[in-house]
């Protein structure tokens, strides 16, 4: 985690303190099963949370302790012991390190992604909010970065909307899909443990009982969780490049916000970047990038190995520091969004009316002219314009053969900007309800 990419609330669920105090739970309810059932004293669960509950962890100790043991929920073990004294002997009864580290993990993954769900909140709050400003602000639509014909701004807008609704639908599923717990014992055998403490324990923890695991919880699970997450981040990178363009001198449709006092460039005074747009682009690098070695850690040797473990050390607190740094950042990015409709006009207007040249071609058509005559007699207008060479309104009607069908009032009436936004609301309604 690097803090110039980093909110304190995602963090604190990654901190060494916060993990200890995740697996001491852990180990207490599952004393307070045991207890019940009988296979310890019930005075021994009592004293474990009266000694630890409030207890600071001494980070230091622990990994004083780990230097020599080699292996991390031993070395904690053993700190909790010169915590709690002699009833310390029943905390792990029948338990194997993965019913910690495993359920531990689900915690802060669950945890992780309700903070990540509050974030898409305020994206969507802020594109919708943008979005109906702009409902009817036409501009450009453009194909393989070509003029094409116009939408509105808020459309754009719309359609990132409804993208990160489906990112909200899939983040829920991937939550509840990782918000398991294993309390099996050594291969998952329950062996050494009753189920019931498993329950127990999964009870206590917000979670589900892991149906069946080998020792570790099956990791197809973390895999589609940190898939959504890449989605997740594409689709902020998506709406980040469109904004990058739209910024681009050339275009200047719209730009980020640009503070007072802030600079752009250390050698040219006069430059404004779209540095939001880019920092986010490459966030959503760095998140996508956890995806693969989440997808391969669903193949374990046997039962067991921890192949996996140090990717997810990793994976865990980067991705979703990541993606909750970049979501906040897009959510006001969007909210603070300069919006020009001025030069969004002015492109609109930049090809001389080429942009109407598909309602034309099918004007044409429906006068009589073949699909085939009709788009010649258009291209053939439409490319002088494309080279600067006149007026593609003028053109047509200047045109013989255009004319055996079409009157000039006929060709006026293709040019008119309406007829492309008379859906809109449609649209709005598909993507927002009736709000």
């Amino acid at each position: 985690m690097i803090p110039r990419y980093t909110r304190p609330e995602m963090a604190s669920i990654w901190e060494p303190q916060t993990r200890f105090k995740i697996w001491f739970e852990i180990e207490a309810h599952a004393a307070d099963a045991l207890a019940e059932l009988g296979t310890i004293p019930k005075e021994a669960a009592r004293t474990v949370w009266a000694k630890a509950k409030n207890a600071t962890f001494d980070v230091a100790r622990i990994d004083e302790i780990e230097r020599e043991t080699k292996h991390d929920v031993i070395a904690f073990l053993t700190h909790l012991a010169e915590i709690v004294g002699p009833e310390a002997r029943f905390v792990h009864q029948g338990m194997t390190s993965s019913d910690v580290l495993d359920t531990c993990l689900n915690v802060q993954l669950t945890r992780a992604a309700d903070l990540l769900l509050a974030d898409l909140d305020k994206v969507l709050a802020a594109l919708k909010k943008r979005a109906f400003e702009h409902k009817m602000t036409p501009t450009i639509g453009r194909s393989h970065g070509i003029h094409a014909e116009p939408v509105t701004f808020g459309l754009k807008l719309a359609y990132a909307y409804a993208e990160f609704s489906r990112a909200k639908e899939r983040l829920i599923a991937a939550r509840k899909e990782v918000a398991t717990c294993a309390i099996s014992g050594a291969v998952g055998t329950f062996a050494q443990i009753d189920p019931r403490v498993e329950e127990h324990v999964a009870k206590a923890m917000g979670l589900v009982p892991e149906p069946i695991s080998t020792q570790v919880i099956p990791r197809d699970r973390h895999a589609m969780y940190f898939s959504t997450l890449g989605v997740i981040a594409s689709s902020v990178e998506r709406i980040a490049v469109e904004i990058r363009h739209m910024q681009r001198t050339e275009v200047l449709e719209a730009e980020e916000f640009f503070s007072e006092g802030q600079k752009g460039s250390s050698a040219m005074p006069h430059k404004r970047n779209p540095v939001l747009s880019e920092n986010l682009t490459g966030l959503s690098r760095m998140v996508r990038a956890y995806v693969t070695p989440a997808l391969e850690n669903v193949v374990l040797w046997h039962e067991r190995d921890i192949s996996h473990s140090s990717a997810e050390r990793m994976m865990g607190p980067d991705a979703t520091v990541t993606l909750d740094f970049a979501l906040v950042r897009l959510a006001g990015l969007i909210d603070k969004l300069l919006v020009y409709p001025a030069n969004m006009q002015k492109n609109l207007d930049r090809l001389g009316g080429l942009v109407h040249s598909q309602r034309v071609l099918l004007a044409l058509t429906q006068k009589g002219a073949s699909r085939e005559d009709a788009y010649k007699l258009v291209q053939r207008n439409a490319m002088p314009v494309w080279r600067g060479e006149g007026d593609f309104l003028q053109l047509l009607k200047e045109d013989a053969e255009v004319k055996k069908y079409l009157t000039d009032a006929e060709i006026e009436e293709q040019f008119d900007l309406g007829y492309h936004l008379k859906h809109v609301d449609t649209i709005f309604k598909r993507v927002f309800g009736e709000s």
